[in-house]
């Protein structure tokens, strides 16, 4: 979560390395068009992974369902469940951040909860 002054680029040389030291294993990392350039050749050489990018071509017309973008829209979706994340609330981002994973954590809460098929858990 950064400020929304910051450009995505910009943060995402900060989220990537980020990602990199908490989470050796990822190697693969999908992206919007918007981090087309540098980046690529940067998190490749740098970090050793591979960012991917998916994006539109021109030749498409109407809705299309790219590879792996819908993840990122589904989770949006939930996120927008939450009453405090519905609105730009948040004054700082550490308190945006916060209320992601808040919700998150809501979430995956209430999946673990739920009973399975059968009855059991």
């Amino acid at each position: 979560m950064t400020a929304a002054n910051i450009p995505d680029r910009d943060a995402a040389i900060g989220l990537l390395g980020r990602l990199r030291s908490l989470h050796h294993e990822i190697t693969l990392v999908w992206a919007d068009g918007g981090y087309t350039g540098g980046l690529v050749d940067w998190a490749k050489e740098k970090l050793d992974l591979t960012l991917q990018i998916v994006k539109r071509t021109d030749d498409m017309e109407g809705f299309v369902v790219l590879p792996r973008r819908w993840v990122v829209e589904r989770t949006f979706a939930w996120l927008m469940h939450s009453r405090r994340l519905a609105r730009d609330y948040e004054t700082l981002p550490a308190a945006s951040e916060a209320m992601i994973r808040w919700s998150m954590i809501t979430r995956m809460g209430r999946r673990l909860a739920r009973p399975r098929a059968g009855g059991r858990r």
